[in-house]
């Protein structure tokens, strides 16, 4: 299976800018490379340490192996399509890795490395989450940030959307249409991410600081935390192309203090 994601990957390459239409080959490809390896998604909610390992692992190796497409392409057309993969490969591993967090208990003061390794604040969520994919930010800066910084340290400000007050109703239907993508999420008093996969509507993984006091992967209806937010901002990270280099490239990423 390893060797059949393998050329997949580097057949959709080949194409060039077609590989595009082919999304839902890696997409496939890697559900089913995860399945054989005993990795269930998504998961039953608790943590699971050694699931996330594995998939730390293998992310490494498929981004060093479209990296080095990356590096190589002789044109335009071959740099984007390394750059299409990238991102299609992101949307699928980061919310697998998010789920192996699931359980895991919520602390204002959490700073835990691992799924169920003690308790994790929502910025150590989201700041481990990301390191552990391969951006090299320095997750203790970044979690000590507000949310708005967080989404600044990855993407330029006219990246960012913000709306303060608007009717929760309203903000659902907005963010349903929105572009497929990995969204970085500010809220309130809160940092998380939104997942938004072209099914018509998003999930919302945090860890929760209200009840249930752990990470969590909510739908629409359950997200509590993001209904009660006035100030809201979102960033598509997987859509930004200058987020998807430097996380091939392995480009060092400062953190934003405004």
């Amino acid at each position: 299976m390893r060797r059949l994601l393998i050329l997949v990957l580097f057949a959709l390459a080949t194409v060039g800018g077609a590989a595009f239409w082919f999304r839902g080959e890696i997409v496939c490809a890697w559900r089913s490379f995860v399945a054989e390896r005993g990795i269930t998604l998504p998961g039953p909610p608790r943590p699971d340490p050694q699931a996330y390992a594995r998939l730390v692992t293998d992310l490494k190796r498929w981004r060093g192996e479209i990296a080095t497409r990356h590096r190589a392409a002789r044109n335009d057309g071959e740099r984007d399509a390394a750059e299409r993969d990238a991102r299609a490969l992101l949307e699928t591993a980061l919310p697998a890795m998010m789920r192996c967090w699931l359980g895991t208990p919520w602390d204002f003061n959490g700073t835990a490395a691992t799924p169920g390794g003690g308790k994790i604040a929502c910025g150590y969520f989201v700041s481990t989450v990301l390191m552990d994919a391969g951006f090299r930010v320095d997750r203790y800066q970044l979690a000590q940030q507000p949310s708005g910084n967080i989404l600044r340290t990855f993407l330029a400000k006219d990246q960012c959307s913000l709306t303060v007050g608007q009717p929760y109703d309203q903000f659902r239907s907005a963010t349903a249409a929105r572009d497929p993508g990995i969204y970085l999420t500010g809220l309130d008093t809160h940092v998380a991410f939104i997942v938004i996969d072209g099914s018509g509507d998003f999930r919302f993984i945090h860890s929760s600081g209200s009840k249930p006091w752990r990470v969590v992967d909510e739908s629409p209806e359950e997200a509590g935390v993001l209904r009660q937010s006035r100030w809201r901002m979102l960033g598509n990270l997987t859509a930004d192309r200058e987020s998807i280099r430097r996380w091939l490239r392995q480009e060092p990423i400062m953190v934003f203090r405004s």
